[in-house]
């Protein structure tokens, strides 16, 4: 680096040259930010100056309070530039820094979340890290400008402390979730512990788990759905069932656009974090999928509708194909949420008398709404059905259903004139996959061709434009307001575990959907690039970034398995998954040894992780529990009401895969089904199912009656 350019780093903000959403909100500010890479620390360690490290979010709340209150303020600016290097990252779109630097404020100060604020030294080890501090002491923290002095201070005159603080941190962070402990062996039990523990967290009166704060765990309820279907555990489904409903009726959900908000900050649901995420939408789209198909409520499709709804409106691509990262919480600093919430008198200003009436009651709109900062603002949320505000109004059932679809209609159309938060447009690799599957999913249980068209196109986008055999995959396929992977300025961010493991598992759903035999072999090379450029083969286990070639700065040298689902599926477990489905198609057994070999790795610690191993609990069921694949063959009305019962009851080992007669050949199927599929007799001029259980097939049932037996007795 030359000393002109040193110089230039030194002395200006340079995010106006990065593609983040988030970073480039920070660039007018006065503080000298650097982007994460080898020239800021290169500049840290040429200056002999420690690193302030910024992580966050452009959906973060805090983070820009803390950008308001500090990083926009000239005098603590100066402070900054005079004793650091300053360093911001976007952890959307380096979740693998951002991963390692939370274990260091863990280690620390027993904190978490974002903004995290991190003091380093010039090669990037931290001695020092919190979350949000104030500009002035307050809340019980301190201020931001004394931490900085004293964080300053001890860099030059108690340097060899510090040092020694950076190593004990560092190794810290290596120890966090690199090596499990294997216990005695893998059974079912683990399933059970994990149930039991869930269940024991059960808030019986609010649905969800503990108390507030409140958060959705989707794979969590997906290993409880699935283990009260497949055992009849009805503590499992109270768990799931009631949370589900729960959550629908909550303000945490968005009654008049649909989707979920990030999580609830009360227990009943009410009182929302109002950010909006792809990877929650994902994952809860399917946990209704998942509901409705085993337990027949209409309310879990009406609510998977409804989400389908959302993110078709506002996160997705329609043109090109792909689902956008999020929505903000805020227009500005100075509102919490008035985007999506009601004082008494707005709602009645755009509602009739009449369905202000029923509105007021099936909402709870009143004078004394639920908002700290304005207690006139209401969160939109039911406590009561359409039939029981229907008899408190004494009304007709079918006009009380007509008013309040109308009144729904009108508050939408009243919030659409409001500005509308951000919408932050980058498709990352990973939530873009666990989207895909969530839609394809749906599309299946619901009989809707839309969902699947548009999931199809985004995977095809993906693999097109993220993936080459060379490279690998990418994690961010395009940025706001780019064609493509990004502008050349930014580079490409490489994929890292939980990008290949979920796309490998959307390219099994698009095959299981269509019977291409190409998403067959697209997960397949997924899956051999995943464990040549991720696995453990020493130890077992998958690293969450690559072990040759990848970036090493600062951190990043400390290696992670991670196995904690926080809040997307853990990167090991899904691996896991992704390995034994393809095992039950292809027959690799190097495959299932592998997966075989992460879950031992982590048996002897899994249980203590309860909620945050609902990944775990449902790969581990795929080790020992064999497949279920059912095979429907044939088109037209038969073979759908086929395909539509053996979609009944959700199981994580239940695979449904659907052909066209002429894709029941040697060329065009799996390895697992060429020696089966195009010897039935019959196959091609008749609709068929077939149902197989590990190694051995049922004979083809051509009526649903005969299927569904089939079914049953096989899970």
């Amino acid at each position: 680096m030359s000393e002109a350019f040193a110089v230039s780093l030194e002395n200006r903000n340079n995010l106006d040259r990065a593609s983040s959403s988030y970073l480039r909100s920070a660039r007018h500010q006065p503080v000298h930010w650097q982007e994460w890479g080898e020239a800021a620390f290169a500049l840290a360690a040429r200056l002999g100056k420690p690193v302030l490290l910024d992580v966050g979010a452009v959906w973060c709340h805090w983070c820009h309070v803390m950008d308001r209150e500090s990083y926009e303020d000239a005098a603590l600016a100066a402070t900054i530039n005079e004793h650091f290097v300053a360093v911001k990252v976007d952890r959307d779109e380096r979740p693998d820094v951002d991963a390692r630097y939370q274990a260091a404020v863990q280690a620390i100060s027993q904190q978490g979340g974002w903004p995290l604020t991190a003091f380093l030294t010039p090669d990037g080890r931290p001695y020092f890290a919190g979350t949000y501090f104030p500009r002035e002491d307050r809340y019980g923290r301190p201020g931001f400008e004394r931490v900085l002095l004293t964080m300053a201070h001890a860099w030059t005159e108690q340097r060899e402390a510090v040092l020694e603080s950076a190593a004990s941190v560092l190794a810290a962070i290596e120890h966090g979730e690199t090596f499990g402990a294997p216990g005695e062996g893998l059974s079912l039990g683990i399933v059970d512990k994990l149930v039991a523990s869930a269940v024991g967290q059960f808030d019986a009166r609010n649905g969800g788990f503990g108390s507030q704060p409140k958060f959705p765990h989707p794979a969590a309820l997906d290993l409880l759905i699935d283990v009260a279907a497949r055992t009849g555990n009805e503590a499992a489904k109270t768990a799931a069932t009631v949370t589900l409903e729960k959550m629908a009726r909550g303000g945490v959900y968005d009654q008049l656009a649909g989707g979920f908000h990030r999580y609830s900050v009360d227990e009943r649901w009410v009182v929302p974090h109002f950010e909006k995420m792809l990877y929650d939408n994902a994952g809860l789209l399917g946990n209704y999928v998942h509901a409705f198909q085993t337990f027949v409520e209409l309310e879990f499709a009406e609510t998977a509708r409804d989400i389908l709804r959302w993110m078709d409106a506002w996160l997705s691509d329609r043109e090109r194909g792909g689902f956008y990262a999020s929505q903000d919480a805020d227009i500005s600093l100075d509102d919490d949420g008035d985007y999506f919430t009601w004082t008494r008198e707005e709602a009645a200003v755009v509602l009739t008398a009449e369905e202000m009436a029923v509105a007021e009651v099936y909402y709870d709109i009143g004078e004394l709404g639920d908002m700290h900062h304005n207690p006139k603002k209401n969160v939109l949320h039911r406590n009561f059905t359409t039939e029981q505000v229907a008899t408190r109004g004494r009304r007709d059932a079918g006009d009380t259903d007509a008013l309040l679809e109308s009144a729904k209609r009108k508050l939408y159309a009243e919030r659409l004139k409001r500005t509308t938060p951000f919408i932050d447009k980058t498709i990352y690799t990973g939530w873009n996959a666990m989207a895909v599957s969530a839609y394809l999913d749906a599309a299946r249980v619901l009989d809707l061709a839309a969902p699947r068209g548009f999931a199809l196109t985004t995977l095809e986008r993906i693999w097109v434009e993220g993936w080459t055999r060379e490279a690998g995959l990418a994690h961010v396929i395009a940025y706001p307001g780019s064609p493509g992977t990004g502008p050349d300025s930014r580079g490409r961010v490489a994929g890292v575990l939980d990008d290949y493991a979920l796309l490998a598992h959307a390219c099994v759903d698009a095959w299981e959907s269509t019977g291409e035999i190409r998403w067959y072999e697209r997960a397949m090379e997924l899956a051999e690039g995943m464990v040549s450029r991720f696995y453990d083969a020493e130890n077992g286990g998958f690293f969450d970034t690559a072990q040759e070639g990848g970036e090493k700065l600062g951190a990043l040298a400390a290696r992670r398995k991670p196995v904690q689902d926080s809040p997307t599926p853990a990167g090991n477990a899904t691996a896991a998954g992704a390995l034994l489905r393809l095992e039950a198609l292809s027959g690799r057994k190097d495959f299932r040894e592998m997966a075989e070999a992460t879950l031992r790795m982590f048996a002897g610690v899994i249980e203590h992780y309860g909620l945050y191993a609902g990944s775990y609990g449902l790969a581990l069921e795929r080790l020992l529990l064999p497949p279920i694949q059912v095979v429907v063959v044939g088109e037209g009305d038969a073979a759908r009401r086929l395909t539509a019962m053996a979609q009944a009851r959700y199981a994580v080992t239940k695979a449904v895969i659907g052909l066209r007669p002429e894709q029941v050949t040697e060329e065009t199927l799996p390895p697992a089904l060429r020696d089966t599929l195009p010897q039935l007799p019959g196959v091609g001029t008749r609709a068929m199912a077939l149902v197989c259980r590990g190694a051995s097939c049922l004979p083809p049932a051509a009526t649903a009656e005969e299927l569904i037996e089939q079914i049953n007795s096989s899970l």
